[in-house]
């Protein structure tokens, strides 16, 4: 079976919950994946929103997932991330920042896409970018999966 990644949270295709959004509690929402391919050494998951006025914004990123993991839990980015890495977000912040597309402009898809690397870690300064881990993370992907999810203001 390929990796699949889901979140009890909102189904793939529906709406993100309010707590989720920078508009609410701005918590990570929990994530759950499995079937990683047995060579699989680390994760790196990006969030991002492809429908912002402006071009693609990057919500969150977090990378130097240790292979044993299967998920998030909800809040993650506020409680530790057990030795994982976080990106600068749009938003300026190493931290999930979470969807607060603009008022009057329709639904946003968030895709959560999570790649299992080849690698344990990937060497990335703490400063770094969601798009520039995601660069980095590019020839090392075995695997992919993403769930999307809506959101509105």
């Amino acid at each position: 079976m390929p990796l699949t990644i889901t979140s009890p949270a909102f189904r793939d295709g529906e709406v993100i919950p309010f707590r989720h959004t920078r508009d609410g509690e701005n918590l990570s929402p929990p994530l759950e994946w499995r079937d990683a391919p047995p060579e699989t050494k680390s994760y790196v998951l990006i969030v991002e929103d492809p429908d912002a006025p402006s071009g693609t914004f990057r919500q969150w990123a977090v990378y130097n997932i240790p292979a044993g993991e299967t998920g998030l839990r909800e809040g993650a980015s506020t409680q530790g991330l057990l030795g994982a890495g976080e990106g600068v977000n749009g938003f300026r912040n190493a931290r999930y920042d979470g969807p607060q597309p603009p008022k009057w402009h329709g639904p946003h898809h968030y895709h959560f896409r999570l790649s299992a690397l080849d690698v344990p870690q990937l060497e990335i300064s703490a400063s770094a970018k969601v798009e520039e881990i995601w660069t980095r993370a590019q020839p090392h992907i075995i695997a992919e999966a993403e769930v999307v999810g809506v959101y509105e203001r």
